[in-house]
């Protein structure tokens, strides 16, 4: 693989799950962690991501507040338009972070009146907007790299909830390996996330079906509903359907 073209992979990855880690890179790409350290830090140069210890975060997900800057951002809001149609009034609504949870946060109805509950402060702020709902924001140790909070006192309180539905941030979805990622404070947040709901939603761009994370969430079974801008009818969403997951 050529200079450019394992560049351009590296920075679609990063965009694509917001995080990587450099010893993920070399596995994928072949090459020695020297060779992913120099590109990673090219492209920090330039401007394209942001280089962490062990890997390397997006600069799109740190910029979220820019639309213009998120990563896939007309599928993201098409997701966000069919997500909100699940919410309805008198609701306890439990969501993550990421950049397709603040598209759904702006595509509530603004009559919508139901309480929500995230860790995440950007996806807090735009609930903000929606006059008739009411926010709880769970405090602990916030995670930089997901823009959420994390630890023992989060996953406590998500623990005293009993929601009626869920919205799960998907950074990788695979109809074997279930819901994975690569933070593990995230991972036990979505965890108790997923075990305080009555009904969890999947909510992820096409790109990230049938691919994989070093850490599980859950199986597959555990989700109930699988949203994305993939026509139900697709090939790729077969497995899912067998494994009895609504899809919209």
């Amino acid at each position: 693989m050529l200079k450019k073209e394992r560049q351009a992979f590296i920075l679609h990855k990063v965009n694509l799950h917001n995080r990587v880690l450099s010893s993920d890179l070399c596995f994928e790409i072949n090459v020695s962690e020297d060779t992913v350290r120099r590109d990673l830090q090219e492209l920090a140069d330039k401007g394209k991501l942001i280089k962490a210890h062990g890997g390397a975060l997006s600069k799109s997900f740190y910029n979220s507040f820019n639309s213009s800057q998120v990563y896939s951002l007309e599928n993201k809001k098409c997701i966000a338009q069919k997500a909100a149609t699940l919410i309805k009034d008198g609701m306890f609504v439990l969501t993550t972070g990421g950049t397709t949870i603040i598209e759904l946060a702006k595509a509530l109805p603004e009559n919508l009146q139901a309480t929500f509950i995230t860790g995440c402060i950007p996806v807090a702020l735009e609930y903000m907007h929606h006059p008739n709902i009411d926010i709880i924001m769970i405090g602990d140790k916030i995670a930089k790299s997901a823009q959420i909070t994390v630890g023992g006192e989060a996953i406590s309180k998500i623990k005293q909830i009993e929601a009626d539905i869920c919205f799960i941030g998907t950074n990788a979805l695979d109809a074997e390996y279930g819901l994975t990622d690569n933070d593990w404070e995230v991972v036990q947040i979505k965890k108790a996330m997923i075990e305080s709901s009555n009904k969890v939603v999947s909510l992820t761009i096409g790109e990230k079906i049938n691919t994989h994370q070093r850490i599980q969430v859950c199986n597959i079974d555990a989700i109930d509903v699988l949203i994305t801008e993939i026509p139900k009818e697709s090939e790729i969403l077969k497995p899912y359907i067998e494994k009895g997951l609504e899809i919209m």
